[in-house]
């Protein structure tokens, strides 16, 4: 029998941010000069420590959980997870039931699992229903703009370099502003890396449907595996346009949260792939019934991440206890998105770094998320 060991004691953000050495952008416009998170701790009053993140503006995700969650869960049962976010879904659902007051949830989410797998010895893939693989294919995503002088051969030379490194597939940036250079810098792509590596574009939502759908017809041409946010996520019967109109996937999602949000856009097929996000979405527990939902409509899931070693280490504990998409006598497993940018908090966090070798990464095998974070990590990136 369980003593005491699973009851919340404290709950800690921590901000950290580091700057990007080489700042890339993408059709939306903005620079990213640097990268940051938040990281949210908590404690139990046995002192095991689960770790979790948030994905968006790391000070937004701090207010909700320093003023919102973190007060309303000190004293509750780590194990009472799903218990606790419904509790927590329905006290900010009346002004947050999208947004960053989710992203913050997912992060006390994915925490509280890491809490149950380290009090039961178990990785977070063992408590959510199993193993369904033990490594998992990654595909790089990278190819932003940075150098505007040299937009073509530095995609080449970055597309060419992920080859060698193994990767047996790749995700582009588009959306310069031009469909022709948009088409001339994706088909020099593909003639570099050759038919066999799969190349997929991301155009982060700055197309007209119009557009989209004329641009992909020419995506197609060039062996485009799929088009992913090619119109504003508010526009769900555009996403319906784009998706009948293409015979390659359309992708998308990775801005949407939980399992209402995704309801509409499984339900009509708006997309061919969904994309929630583990730390943004509603964390592992949210995350399974989007999946599920999808499974349901034959709507294939493929998460979106972005963040830290906790992020990705949680992406891959839902990967591995994701069912194939379809099941089939030669299954086609979903596969790990593992950006490429700059970032400390992936790299240098976890004492053992999350890595791929010749394009697979391995599902961490220890307790709770399998990671251990390195506290001088956080200490020297921190944000007051």
């Amino acid at each position: 029998m369980r003593s005491d060991v699973s009851t919340i004691k404290k709950v800690t953000c921590h901000v950290v941010s580091a700057p990007v050495e080489r700042p890339f952008t993408s059709s939306r416009g903005w620079l990213y000069k640097t990268r940051g998170s938040c990281i949210v701790e908590i404690e139990t009053t046995d002192g095991v420590v689960g770790w979790g993140e948030c994905y968006g503006p790391a000070q937004v995700a701090r207010a909700y959980i320093d003023s919102q969650y973190g007060p309303r869960i000190v004293g509750r049962d780590a194990f009472d997870v799903e218990v606790i976010w419904e509790d927590l879904y329905n006290r900010i659902k009346d002004y947050g039931s999208k947004g960053m007051a989710i992203s913050a949830l997912s992060g006390i989410d994915i925490a509280l699992w890491d809490i149950i797998g380290k009090v039961c010895g178990k990785p977070i893939h063992k408590l959510i229903g199993g193993a369904y693989r033990t490594e998992v294919s990654a595909y790089a995503t990278g190819l932003y703009f940075i150098d505007m002088d040299r937009l073509i051969d530095e995609a080449v030379d970055e597309a060419r370099g992920y080859v060698e490194e193994g990767f047996t597939a790749i995700k582009m940036k588009i959306g310069l502003g031009s469909p022709k250079l948009d088409i001339e810098r994706v088909a020099a792509v593909r003639k570099a890396i050759g038919d066999d590596v799969r190349l997929m574009v991301d155009a982060n939502h700055c197309f007209t449907v119009p557009a989209a759908i004329r641009l992909g017809r020419e995506l197609e041409q060039l062996n485009v595996e799929w088009f992913e946010e090619p119109i504003s996520p508010e526009d769900v019967d555009g996403y319906v346009e784009v998706t009948r109109a293409l015979d390659m996937a359309v992708a998308g999602g990775e801005n949407e949260f939980t399992r209402w949000g995704f309801r509409d856009l499984v339900v009509r097929k708006a997309m061919d792939i969904v994309q929630p996000d583990v730390c943004a979405a509603g964390g592992i527990s949210e995350c399974r019934k989007i999946a599920t939902l999808a499974a349901a409509h034959g709507v294939e899931c493929v998460p979106h991440a972005w963040g830290s070693a906790i992020g990705l280490a949680a992406t891959l504990h839902f990967l591995a206890a994701l069912p194939d998409q379809p099941p089939s006598f030669r299954p086609m497993p979903p596969l790990l998105e593992f950006e490429q940018c700059e970032n400390p908090f992936r790299d240098h966090l976890s004492t053992e770094p999350i890595v791929q070798q010749a394009g697979i990464v391995q599902v961490p095998t220890g307790a709770g998320l399998g990671i251990d974070i390195r506290r001088e990590i956080l200490d020297q990136y921190r944000v007051a």
